[in-house]
């Protein structure tokens, strides 16, 4: 028995690495350093940069958000989930790495290598979280979901203090090299931290089919169409999960608040609060460790209290969290606003993965969550950068593209009031640790 404990102990904490891992490649490739590199140094400070930069994450997210739902399908068939976590893992690293080859000019490679990278990085988180519900039971989903935030929290805090003697020089262009080493070393650290998920994970057979198993030795091609005919028969049938859908719904809108949160923080504390290059890295450090703080003492208030109060409880501080924002007159003020969002954004992600696992059918986990992370939380972070960027273009204020935030966390807050947590259909795995 506690051989057991302990295996069980073992994989579950070889997929908290991973997003150890993955989460060096979000706040250096995607919120930090590199938006920064591309703007000043490779796109040379052109003010068209910044629709570059934006037109490449939306297409990266697009691209995510359409095929998410077949490979999810596909993976449920297959039982191969870990072979297209690997394949999703290997393609974002590979391509981090070749981005520490660009440069001044190199516009065109740098813009598909990102897309390619972020692609890479976004469509495993499908396969990724879709491993919640089989290494842990229902019991502690709340949180095992806070401690892989958590983890996750302390890769970014980790590799932004590894980097910090290379990212103190700015970003400019007489910094380039140790610039390009950073972008190489976050590869080497996302590929080598996410290993033990491969070496000790296993995949999982028999999943349940509505169609006869014999037909799944068809072939590549006739398995991929079955699988767009599963994520057919889902998209007619999702009604069928009422509070699936409302959830799906909800976490549409205040996600979306979330991510452009998330990808204008860096570009609004530096234009309008003028932070230097060392004070965005001792901030986002800083942000790191109440989002650690709030990832796990929110796992436990959500199995405490419900994913589903959790996540209306968090909604309430992000409210609180955007008016300081917009009233913030100092850097030290923002900075307060920062430790307040960092423990908002861990519980409240944490706790929506949390309520996802509960309401996903056993049969269509991977599937589902392949809309989850897919086309509902990849194209909600096509529509709110987008949004953002009109309304600050508009306005002429970035303080008045923030405030309009609030609509979308309202929204979602509205929304959720309708989902009922319990589920007939919820997922509850034989297997169970941490309890």
């Amino acid at each position: 028995m506690g051989t057991f404990i302990s295996s069980q102990k073992t994989r579950i904490f070889s997929w908290l690495l991973f997003d150890f891992a993955n989460t060096s490649f979000s706040v250096m490739m995607i919120t930090f350093a590199f938006p920064l590199y591309f703007k000043n140094i490779i796109c040379k400070g052109d003010p068209g940069g910044d629709a570059l930069w934006g037109m490449s994450v939306s297409i990266s997210m697009l691209l995510v958000a359409l095929i998410s739902p077949v490979l999810g399908a596909q993976a449920d068939y297959s039982g191969r989930r870990k072979r297209f976590l690997f394949a999703f893992t290997l393609v974002s690293v590979t391509a981090t790495a070749l981005l520490a080859l660009s440069g001044p000019g190199t516009v065109l490679p740098a813009v598909l290598l990102f897309i390619l990278a972020n692609i890479g990085f976004e469509g495993g988180l499908v396969f990724y979280d879709a491993w919640l519900p089989e290494i842990t039971s229902r019991r502690s989903f709340g949180r095992v979901s806070g401690y892989g935030f958590a983890m996750g929290y302390l890769g970014a805090f980790a590799i932004l203090l590894l980097l910090q003697p290379l990212l103190s020089g700015g970003i400019v262009l007489a910094n380039i090299a140790n610039l390009k080493l950073s972008f190489f070393i976050v590869a080497l650290f996302f590929a080598l931290f996410s290993a033990p998920l491969f070496l000790i994970l296993r995949d999982t057979r028999g999943t349940v089919s509505r169609e006869p198993a014999g037909q799944s030795a068809s072939g590549a091609f006739s398995s991929v169409c079955r699988s767009m005919r599963e994520v057919g028969y889902t998209i007619r049938h999702i009604m069928s999960y009422p509070d699936l859908a409302r959830f799906l719904l909800a976490y549409f809108f205040y996600n979306d608040a979330i991510l452009t949160v998330i990808a204008f923080s860096s570009i609004y504390a530096q234009n309008t609060l003028g932070f230097t290059t060392g004070e965005l890295i001792t901030f986002f450090m800083t942000v790191q460790t109440t989002a650690i703080l709030g990832s796990v003492i929110f796992g436990f208030v959500t199995d405490r209290i419900g994913p589903k109060r959790t996540i209306v409880l968090t909604l309430f501080i992000w409210f609180v969290v955007i008016l300081m924002a917009i009233l913030s007159m100092s850097k030290q003020t923002f900075l307060v606003t920062g430790l307040l969002a960092g423990m908002s954004m861990g519980s409240s992600q944490a706790a929506s993965r949390s309520l996802m696992a509960r309401l996903t059918p056993k049969e269509h986990v991977t599937e589902f969550f392949g809309f989850y992370d897919g086309s509902f939380g990849k194209a909600s972070a096509i529509i709110g950068p987008l949004v953002f960027g009109l309304v600050s273009a508009q306005a002429g204020s970035q303080k008045v593209a923030l405030a309009s935030l609030l609509v979308f966390f309202g929204i979602g807050l509205l929304i959720l009031t309708g989902v009922r947590t319990s589920s007939a259909n919820a997922v509850e795995p034989e297997v169970s640790q941490m309890e």
